[in-house]
């Protein structure tokens, strides 16, 4: 492949992730290029796969659209891939970084819950879907981001995957339920702090749903304490944007405080004048 045709596959990429998550974009166009580039194919091979989930086509469709992806997965990992932008800037990333295939199937099955939904039950659950839509891209981005590491950081990186999970769950509790109608806050918890379906329907924010988001929040918070105390065991050139991805992400959680919890009316968002301090903070501390 000539680097022409290198340059326009990692450019179609790098459209997706700048088109559907800024934050991301904001955070990891601070890598090296090649390293960028990476990123950029690993996002828009995982958005492919969440769009799959959440179009607008009906149920079966949607199923259809899922295996034609895993046709496609398939055929790569045979080496045999689809002549497509995507899979051409992926096969790159295959023969620069160590990658592991597992991870991509692992997204592909968090997709496939999304489709086939259920309400999790218990916080475990939670975490399992957690890891298939999310961790499993923290393992996915890992040889990329930690190419000189000794340690095995996969813990690590399904943790920081897990937790930006569970943020965007509280970000769009509002939005999952009207416009995908699903709840992904666990049914124990909700009976714990005695939120109900009918209190979410009507968008009632008490001290009920307050303290069942808290409690959502600090299992997040938790999981991005524990990711930063191995952040050091990444790449030099990665911890900052490492850092400045999380940083931007546990954000979420304070604007979603700002607004009095309103995560059920209102669609919350770290502004750019936040970004911006959480940035200046980093490189002050690095």
């Amino acid at each position: 492949m000539g680097t022409e045709q290198m340059q326009a596959d990692f450019a179609y990429c790098k459209t997706i992730i700048k088109q559907h998550s800024k934050s991301f974009y904001y955070a990891f166009s601070q890598l090296p290029m090649e390293k960028a580039n990476a990123v950029y194919a690993i996002y828009a091979f995982c958005r492919t796969a969440d769009d799959c989930a959440d179009s607008n086509q009906p149920h079966l469709e949607k199923l259809e659209s899922l295996q034609r992806l895993k046709k496609e997965l398939d055929l790569f990992s045979e080496q045999e891939e689809v002549d497509h932008p995507l899979w051409r800037a992926l096969r790159q990333v295959f023969t620069e970084y160590d990658m592991d295939i597992q991870p991509f199937y692992d997204q592909l099955t968090g997709q496939w819950m999304d489709v086939n939904f259920s309400i999790p039950k218990t916080m475990h659950e939670l975490e399992s879907y957690s890891y298939y839509v999310a961790g499993s891209v923290g393992l996915m981005l890992l040889p990329v981001l930690a190419s000189k590491a000794a340690a095995d950081l996969r813990p690590s990186a399904i943790k920081l995957g897990t937790a930006m999970q569970i943020t965007n769950i509280l970000r769009d509790v509002g939005e999952d339920f009207h416009q995908k109608q699903r709840i992904y806050l666990p049914e124990e918890e909700m009976e714990r702090f005695r939120y109900t379906q009918e209190d979410l329907r009507y968008g009632i924010i008490n001290e009920n749903f307050i303290n069942l988001w808290e409690e959502l929040a600090s299992n997040a918070e938790s999981l991005y304490d524990q990711f930063c105390s191995s952040i050091d065991l990444f790449d030099a050139d990665s911890k900052m944007p490492l850092s400045l991805s999380m940083g931007v992400y546990r954000g979420i959680l304070d604007a979603v405080r700002s607004n009095d919890y309103d995560c059920l009316s209102k669609r919350n968002y770290v502004t750019k004048e936040i970004m911006s301090k959480i940035s200046a903070a980093i490189y002050t501390c690095s």
